[in-house]
């Protein structure tokens, strides 16, 4: 069973492309006005990582069970998924202090 790698790329994208428009000077509702909203996006970035999940857990269920699934594919799907989980979680991080940061600037 292999899962494509779709959701790390977008959250890669969401962090980088994202952040570099801020960067350069453009404003929030340029990219806004880009497609979807930030919360619209992260909702699609979790949903992803969620996925990812459960494909890994359905993979080790499957090989569990004895059905003919190879042992890399299973491997690949959970080192898959914890890689998603984790940039998901650091994206989450960034967010944070970014806010912190903000909210620091206004004291």
């Amino acid at each position: 069973m292999n899962v494509p790698v779709q959701g790390v790329g977008s959250i890669g994208s969401l962090y980088g492309s994202e952040a570099a428009g801020v960067r350069a000077g453009t404003g929030i509702s340029e990219l806004n006005e880009s497609g979807m909203s930030f919360k619209d996006t992260l909702a699609q970035a979790l949903g992803e990582v969620q996925g990812l999940q459960d494909g890994a857990s359905d993979a080790v269920e499957a090989f569990l069970r004895g059905d003919p699934v190879e042992l890399h594919d299973v491997m690949a799907a959970v080192e898959e998924a914890g890689l998603a989980l984790e940039m998901l979680v650091e994206v989450r991080n960034r967010v944070v202090d970014a806010y912190r940061t903000v909210v620091n600037m206004q004291s």
